[in-house]
């Protein structure tokens, strides 16, 4: 039987239209609902019976929860709770934010008290003790992440892997056979889904390209600028020509301004991307290459599952990743002599 998700891809809208075009709870264009109950007949949608008895008890929240620890950082996190607000405020959502470093107790509490409708989860760890959480509690649940034992779960997530094989493709591509990672903070590496994932794809994808490749933690548990300019000098000595930095803005900024401290022009001499992170290149004084992080694009993703499991009565568990791109802004060149 059609989902309602099946119904707004088929229909060209989001969930939440098939839900308003369907109940005539906002209005909607005579257009747009033409489209909708076309998409209804072909696909012989029929909402679950169960879910509009629920309907009149639902509290129009998500419960996000984003645990603040010391490690975090928080202009990245912040980015993506903005974005999960505004994703759900479009669906006439609010948001109710458990920011507690004991992530489970606030999940569990809101669960057993009625308050929400679903449950949105951030800054999602390889071990991460919501996963437990989230198959015991009967509330649809949506992790912006990818935890390494998602039996049964919706994730959503940037596909990192691909991120990372695209800007070592770049690096390649323009004759580059020595390149480097900067990536976060050893912590990350540990405490976090998805420096991994970009760690051991940029690798795997180097070695595929038969590139000579290095790897470089920007800190141990935050970023270290001085730890990071001694690093940028030692890939140069080393004949370093391409180097993408997987890290915080501040980093970023480093590295560009210790390159220059040198007389290394990018990319005359050396090429940078900017590698799945959320920080806004167009700010710096260099304009830099960058396969972003888009927190809205994951949020948005992230909202839509969320609400078609509630117009469902029951959720479809299953991967989701949002496929990279690439953003050309003149930092790739040919090696100097190449």
């Amino acid at each position: 039987m059609a989902k309602i998700d099946e119904v707004a891809k088929a229909a060209g809208v989001s969930i939440s239209t098939v839900s308003y075009a369907l109940s005539g709870k906002r209005p909607v264009s005579v257009a747009t609902r033409q489209r909708v109950e076309a998409a209804v007949r072909d696909l012989d949608y029929r909402p679950n019976a169960g879910a509009r008895m629920l309907a009149g008890r639902r509290t129009n929240i998500f419960a996000l929860t984003e645990p603040f620890r010391p490690d975090t950082h928080a202009p990245t996190h912040m980015a993506f709770v903005l974005a999960t607000s505004i994703a759900a405020r479009r669906s006439e959502y609010d948001i109710l934010l458990l920011t507690e470093e004991e992530a489970s107790a606030g999940m569990r509490r809101v669960a057993s008290s009625g308050l929400v409708d679903g449950v949105l989860v951030l800054d999602v760890a390889p071990d991460d003790e919501r996963v437990g959480i989230a198959r015991q509690i009967d509330l649809p649940t949506v992790f912006i992440g990818v935890p390494d034992d998602r039996e049964g779960l919706v994730c959503v997530d940037l596909d990192f892997e691909a991120a990372a094989s695209l800007a070592v493709d770049r690096f390649a591509d323009a004759g580059h056979g020595s390149i480097a990672l900067i990536g976060f903070p050893a912590v990350g590496y540990e405490k976090s889904n998805f420096p991994p994932r970009v760690r051991s794809a940029y690798a795997r994808r180097a070695e595929e390209r038969g590139l000579a490749h290095a790897f470089r933690a920007s800190g141990v548990e935050t970023p270290d600028l001085a730890r990071v300019r001694s690093i940028v000098r030692d890939l140069v000595a080393s004949g370093v020509t391409a180097i993408a930095v997987h890290s915080p803005a501040e980093v970023l900024t480093t590295v560009m301004d210790e390159l220059g401290r040198h007389g290394l022009r990018v990319p005359a001499n050396v090429s940078i991307i900017a590698l799945a992170n959320s920080l806004d290149p167009d700010t710096l004084p260099t304009p830099i290459d960058s396969v972003p992080l888009v927190a809205q694009e994951s949020c948005d993703l992230a909202v839509e599952l969320a609400l078609a499991a509630v117009e469902e009565g029951a959720q479809q568990p299953g991967l989701h990743l949002l496929p990279p791109h690439y953003l050309d802004r003149g930092s790739v060149a040919a090696p100097p002599g190449g």
